[in-house]
């Protein structure tokens, strides 16, 4: 994904995993708009849609409860991991590795 998400949005898919890391189900609109402080359930909605068009959150459509957050790491964050760890010391690429970790970045296979 290369479209950069808002502030609003990142809180958004933050409330979203935490309640679903504590719950075990995601969290209704409403309950997003309560838990963020926002306007209305159509702010929520929008940002919902926003963010399933940008590839970081998906939802079945007709089913309650059934968003789930995707990677929504910066893909150009990756990339630069990737492209260092190419060219850098076995010490370093341990640390860079470490650190991609800490991030949660996806690193895939490396050579």
């Amino acid at each position: 994904m290369t479209t950069k998400i808002t502030k609003k949005q990142l809180a958004v898919l933050n409330f979203l995993e935490d309640f679903t890391g504590e719950n075990g189900y995601s969290p209704s609109y409403r309950e997003i708009q309560e838990g963020l402080g926002l306007s209305s359930v159509s702010a929520v909605a929008e940002h919902i849609d926003n963010l399933v068009a940008k590839g970081a959150l998906r939802k079945v459509p007709g089913a309650a409860r059934s968003l789930e957050v995707l990677d929504y790491k910066h893909e150009s964050t990756v990339n630069l991991f990737k492209a260092k760890l190419m060219d850098c010391s076995e010490e370093d690429a341990k640390i860079l590795k470490l650190a991609a970790e800490v991030l949660g970045l996806d690193l895939g296979e490396l050579k």
